[in-house]
């Protein structure tokens, strides 16, 4: 028996269009309760996923919308329940009345995720189509939609449900020589299942080695704007941005902490970090935005420096690159366009590095459009639409690597000639992780910490 439960599956403010949805074994009964059919059918008798329209009523018997309804009947329905879902006109107040009638016939408010996560335990979906859901309604760029979309079609699923398969066939296997020897069973040779082992490696390596693409695409790259004080770090910022988000001085050392802001620039998504001014200082604050600077700049994937244009390169510039961890991709902006440049081409070859240049004004916009398209230079692997097979979720990368560790201990064991049941301890370790990431072996405190990030409604 489930409680029913209900939510605004839409946002808060006022819209065209506001939805309620129902979940449970009194969804259809409920719903009957509080609409009218203008064509008098009820609702315990209509076509599922089809919409009629009615009058809704509240608590106190009034009508408080004209509206349309649906019902869909588990286990067919997204959550594989009896569900019902009321499309009104978009006031907030609308909204609450219509939940104000719900809940006085004994349904109750639905918790964060608490659709999705019935859709779950009821088969209609497995953990990773779950997660996908919650990466569909956070997505930022078009590739995280394409991604968060393709998973939503069980394209990770479908793979790891394939390695789980072969890997349970191997266990059945051993178990059923084991368990029933009259039995006209084949004899169980590990070395067999080799090539299945080091094609499951193979494929959860694979999967693994998306991840790192995978927290781009769905957290941005971190990009850390450098320099000494004064070059214009700030005014780029704003500039990039399009609207004044730092606070630009003729003060030096005006920043003093990182200032972080997120941008869609063509199909990469960056994590601008404005920082403090790279320069040694007695000041004690400034000292503690310059060690920020230092520990944003270990993490980044992308390195901007900031040069004057107007003015001869000093020490500090210098020691600014130096300070980008190698590896790092770094692009440098010479700032100042707009004003007498005392840096050609040879001073800036002189710093002795490979690197991207562009010559930009922040002040006026210039040269801000070539700079946009050398970032996106740098990274093509995100012009490549992803359908589905990129891993986002660092809980999912966590056991892959895990499972990963397991059959490679397994394949390590068969080489070594070992036992079996020795061998076979390293293979359930591996389908217990995978288990873990779609929620074939469900932990109750994983799976409630998944539908957390959920909101309510969904």
């Amino acid at each position: 028996m489930s409680d029913t439960i209900a939510a605004m599956a839409t946002g808060g403010s006022i819209s065209a269009i506001g939805i309620i949805r129902m979940s449970g074994d009194d969804a259809i009964a409920v719903a009957d309760k509080v609409f009218s059919a203008i064509s008098g059918i009820k609702l315990a008798g209509a076509e599922n996923r089809k919409m009629y329209y009615g009058e809704l009523t509240g608590v106190a018997g009034g009508i408080v919308d004209l509206c349309l309804c649906m019902v869909s009947r588990g286990p067919d329905s997204y959550t594989g329940e009896d569900t019902a879902e009321f499309h009104c006109h978009g006031s907030p107040v609308v909204i609450s009345e219509v939940l104000r009638a719900l809940f006085s016939h004994g349904v109750r408010q639905a918790e964060p995720g608490e659709f999705t996560k019935r859709a779950f335990l009821n088969g209609r979906m497995d953990l990773t189509q779950a997660e996908a859901v919650i990466d569909l309604i956070e997505a930022e760029t078009s590739a995280a939609v394409l991604n968060a979309a393709g998973q939503l079609r069980g394209a990770v699923g479908i793979k790891l449900e394939s390695m789980y398969s072969a890997l349970l066939d191997i266990v059945a296997h051993f178990h059923a020589v084991i368990d029933y020897p009259d039995e006209d069973i084949d004899e169980f040779e590990m070395q067999s299942y080799l090539p299945a082992l080091q094609s499951s490696e193979m494929e959860l390596e694979r999967m693994l080695s998306t991840h790192e693409r995978g927290m781009v695409i769905r957290y941005g790259v971190p990009a850390v704007i450098i320099g000494r004080p004064n070059t214009g770090k700030s005014s780029l910022l704003n500039a990039l941005l399009g609207y004044d988000r730092a606070i630009v001085t003729d003060i030096s050392g005006t920043t003093r902490d990182t200032i972080e802001e997120k941008i869609q620039i063509g199909g990469v998504l960056l994590r601008l970090i404005d920082t403090a001014g790279l320069r040694k200082t007695d000041d004690a604050v400034e000292k503690l935005g310059v060690s920020r600077t230092i520990a944003a700049l270990r993490e980044a994937k992308l390195a901007i420096l900031v040069l004057d244009g107007s003015e001869p390169l000093r020490d500090e510039d210098y020691e600014a690159l130096c300070s980008i961890p190698p590896g790092v991709p770094r692009i440098i902006a010479v700032n100042k366009s707009d004003l007498q440049s005392a840096l050609n081409d040879r001073d800036l070859s002189e710093l002795g590095l490979e690197y991207k240049y562009c010559r930009v004004s922040a002040l006026t916009g210039d040269g801000i459009d070539t700079l946009c398209a050398a970032i996106n230079e740098l990274f093509p692997e995100l012009s490549t639409p992803p359908s589905g097979e990129i891993i986002t979720s660092v809980r999912q990368a966590e056991a892959i690597s895990r499972a990963k560790v397991s059959v490679g201990l397994a394949i390590a064991s068969i080489a070594r000639t070992m036992t079996p049941d020795a061998i076979l301890t390293d293979i359930e370790a591996a389908l217990f992780a995978i288990g873990e990431i779609t929620g074939k072996t469900m932990r109750e405190d994983v799976v409630t910490r998944i539908f957390e990030r959920f909101c309510v409604g969904k």
